[in-house]
């Protein structure tokens, strides 16, 4: 199922897990840095993602690549495709 996923059009975004506790779900941090309109500078962004894990393979501090998908509940709106980097 993951080579469908990966087919799919949408957004795809780069994190780490913060949070593996609840059962097939994970919550990762994605980082942007984004240029202040007035000041010019780069400041860098935060969001939490929560993300679809159906095989609990991922841990805390995992580098993961998600991409956008269907709701699968009130809030998990991505789904995990692979984990660029396990965590030491």
């Amino acid at each position: 199922m993951s080579s469908a996923i990966e087919q799919r059009n949408g957004r795809t975004l780069i994190g780490t897990v913060v949070s593996d506790k609840s059962d097939k779900t994970i919550v990762v941090r994605v980082e942007t840095l984004v240029k202040h309109p007035r000041l010019g500078k780069y400041v860098r962004r935060r969001i939490k993602c929560t993300a679809h894990d159906p095989s609990n393979e991922c841990t805390i501090g995992d580098k993961v690549k998600i991409i956008e998908f269907r709701p699968m509940s009130r809030n998990k709106r991505w789904h995990l495709v692979s984990v660029l980097e396990k965590a030491v």
